[in-house]
């Protein structure tokens, strides 16, 4: 096997947790294609980041949902960087909370999207040459809500533990070609899409936690980061909580 850790390819990565994965895995020599849909600001903003810190990233448009667009971003990130080693699933979209008696299966639907349907496409991309290399990890970005049963977040809830399903079929199937799929799942980690949430609020999730304050998304990154590497080579089919023991039982 050659010892260059190869590229990343980091769904969702413009802001939030993805952004806080890709200068992760690029500081650990990853060449990183960032993929974002609507705020190229942002991506090119964090491209540049890396770069000054001497990574390499470059950018890539497009809804990881839709079918044609998720062939072409491997196409083209292959054609950057010569394959993808590392698949990071992160993008999700709005979360909004609806009482179940109020849910239409739309809202089912909007939720697998991004969880099932994004993943299982980027999987199917990047597999054939993860086997052929004999090498490969994909990480998905899960959630703690599947054990906790977040109330008025059922379509999320129900979306995220088939990711979870997904992690571990693939897992088995996947070992002996040398591709490991794990997910690591976050705990409510305040991003800039949380900027809204009122201090009190996030006190009261804090109280809850057993490590006693909130995470950081460069707690996830490092939890990704880690599963990315070499050093994870046998870890496979796990889930990694990063909540500071919110899912303890």
């Amino acid at each position: 096997m050659t010892t260059d850790p190869g590229t990343a390819l980091v769904t969702g990565a413009s802001r939030g947790l993805g952004a806080a994965i890709a200068r992760a895995l690029a500081r650990d020599g990853l060449s990183v294609a960032l993929n974002f849909f609507h705020d190229r600001t942002a991506a090119e903003k964090l491209r540049l980041e890396i770069a000054e810190s001497g990574g390499r990233a470059e950018l890539f448009q497009a809804d990881v949902t839709h079918e044609a667009e998720a062939r072409d971003l491997h196409d083209r990130v292959t054609a950057t960087f010569g394959g993808v080693d590392v698949l990071v699933l992160n993008a999700t979209g709005p979360q909004p909370l609806i009482p179940v008696e109020e849910l239409h299966w739309r809202d089912m639907l909007d939720q697998l999207e991004f969880f099932v349907k994004s993943p299982l496409l980027l999987a199917q991309a990047v597999i054939p040459g993860m086997k052929q290399r004999g090498h490969g990890r994909i990480v998905h970005i899960g959630s703690e809500v599947v054990e906790l049963g977040a109330p008025y977040s059922s379509a999320y809830v129900a979306a995220k533990g088939a990711q979870l399903g997904l992690t571990r079929s693939w897992a088995r199937e996947l070992g002996e070609h040398g591709i490991t799929v794990n997910l690591v799942a976050p705990g409510w980690i305040p991003t800039e899409r949380h900027d809204g949430v009122p201090d009190e609020e996030k006190a009261a999730y804090a109280a809850g936690v057993p490590a006693g304050h909130l995470g950081v998304a460069g707690d996830v990154a490092e939890a990704v980061a880690f599963l990315a590497s070499r050093r994870a080579a046998f870890v496979t089919g796990q889930k990694l909580a990063v909540n500071g023991g919110n899912t303890l039982t």
